[in-house]
């Protein structure tokens, strides 16, 4: 089992760490009144059985289901499980477990942030995507009118608990949409480890462990460093401010239906890989070969032209904006990420076109 410090807690991974938990919570110095375990359709099946087997502590724990699903991260959801919790009777001293991916792990620290003015909260995250990115930094939020995350809190748990088994639940798709994450770390980071996962095949066996280590320690990293996304930690958001637009309109089933969160940010970074060559400089040779990855992997579809002005209305509502202009996170060479380019409408437009060559050519 591999411990990773962050701020005030600590993430623990491995297929043991359920053991790891049950100490945590015998020997906290909080005694808890009273526990509550946040799941959705899929982690209530595959995940809580595991979870209450091995945590006795968690046995008596009251179930609280949501439906799975980004278009569930609302307030709506949101006001449902705080009055579940209300007439619950939990109090200050109760604990909030998130058992599932980004929406439980983002939305259900929320929840536990703000009920009471915040009451402890730990995660354990289920897909690969909350475990190597939504569950570590202390982002909480929840959606607005379609917009990702527009209302949160920035609060941390009492502790992450991550079981590369769980990973053997997930669909294909949901492994591939985790891995644009790990993908995005390697190339703001550390090309060394671009040149490693960038041969990663999905269909084989993966030893997660080590990859979920290595990407939650480049994140945790970041975070320390910076942990209200003042400067640095906007290196994270690398592909985020085109990605979080497709995955709004596909969220609407305005475009591009059915996009994962991994798989619009995949899109992202392809649009942003042209931006990073004419704004910061990124040689020809390295944007194509980090395109030709992603292409391959997650062979998106084009972009349709009539799309681009709504692209362009939410991206101009990014929360990394400053003073009306369009803010992006950009690479200057694979492993080495930069913050705080701006980018006009007219080089952004190209950047969505120069994506539709690429993917009619593919």
């Amino acid at each position: 089992m591999k411990e990773i410090k962050s701020q005030d807690y600590s993430v623990f991974i491995g297929d043991d760490v359920l053991s790891s938990l049950q100490s945590f919570l015998d020997k906290g110095p909080v005694q808890y009144t009273k526990c509550f375990i946040l799941v959705d359709e899929h982690t209530l099946k595959h995940c809580l059985p595991k979870v209450v087997t091995e945590v006795p502590f968690l046995k008596d724990a009251e179930i609280i289901e949501i439906e799975s699903g980004e278009q569930n991260k609302c307030i709506e959801v949101v006001t449902q499980v705080w009055i579940a919790l209300s007439e619950a009777e939990a109090d200050r001293k109760a604990l909030f477990v998130n058992l599932g991916g980004g929406v439980i792990g983002d939305m259900g620290g929320f929840i536990a942030a703000t009920y009471k003015r915040g009451i402890d909260f730990i995660n354990i995250p289920t897909t690969l995507l909350a475990q190597v990115d939504a569950s570590v930094g202390g982002k909480l939020g929840i959606d607005l009118n379609g917009l990702k995350n527009q209302i949160g809190v920035f609060s941390y748990p009492k502790g992450v608990f991550m079981l590369p088994s769980f990973l053997e639940t997930l669909p294909d798709g949901q492994i591939r949409s985790g891995f644009a994450e790990v993908l995005k770390h390697a190339l703001i980071r550390d090309k060394k480890h671009w040149d490693t996962v960038k041969k990663i095949n999905l269909k084989k066996s993966v030893d997660w462990e080590k990859i979920v280590a290595w990407s939650v320690n480049i994140k945790n990293d970041i975070v320390l460093q910076d942990p209200r996304e003042k400067g640095l930690r906007k290196l994270l958001n690398f592909g985020h401010t085109v990605g979080h637009a497709v995955e709004t309109l596909s969220l609407e089933h305005i475009a591009l239906t059915d996009l994962m969160h991994g798989e619009a940010i995949a899109v992202g970074m392809i649009v942003e890989l042209h931006l990073s060559k004419v704004l910061a400089g990124m040689p020809a040779d390295e944007v194509e070969e980090v395109v030709e990855v992603l292409v391959n992997l997650y062979q998106p579809e084009i972009l349709r032209e009539d799309f681009f002005d709504a692209y362009l209305q939410l991206m101009m509502q990014d929360k990394k904006n400053d003073k009306g202009a369009i803010n992006f996170t950009l690479l200057k060479s694979i492993g080495n990420g930069e913050v705080n380019y701006t980018a006009s409408k007219d080089q952004i437009i190209a950047a969505l076109n120069y994506y539709n060559s690429v993917i009619a050519r593919a």
